[in-house]
């Protein structure tokens, strides 16, 4: 009879984690993760952008895409997808760890590379939540 009540007291244990975790899972999702800062900057210092700009000369060699992620509940996933006009040219995960979490991406720009730019910042479900827009200018 031990053995038995062992046996379902391990079930029961087993299930309410599982509830919990689908819990979890769901306030995820009906969570409002936002961008709070996005920004596109020469570089990042003290986790805080520096040289925010919407336009930047050919020979900027890099570029930073930071942003600011609010709203997760639990650790999720964001990605960066970099655009010279319509053509992707890079995607880059990040993992966002806390309700409140700064993480950033840098793209290398060369000097053929004018035109129009943007990055759309990509939530854990595929939405885009942000789009933030530039230009590369000669």
């Amino acid at each position: 009879m031990k053995k038995l009540f062992s046996i379902l007291f391990a079930l029961a244990l087993l299930a309410s984690v599982s509830l919990f975790q689908m819990a979890a899972i769901k306030a995820q999702e009906e969570s409002a993760v936002e961008v709070e800062v996005g920004v596109i900057c020469r570089d990042v210092q003290d986790r805080e952008p520096v040289g925010e700009g919407t336009e930047f000369e050919a020979t900027v060699g890099k570029l930073f895409c930071y942003t600011k992620i609010v709203g997760a509940q639990m650790p999720i996933e964001i990605t960066h997808v970099w655009y010279h006009g319509e053509t992707e040219m890079a995607r880059v995960n990040l993992l966002v760890e806390a309700a409140s979490w700064r993480t950033w991406s840098t793209k290398n720009i060369w000097e053929q590379w004018t035109g129009d730019w943007h990055v759309d910042v990509i939530g854990p479900n595929g939405e885009v939540l942000k789009t933030l827009e530039f230009k590369i200018i000669e």
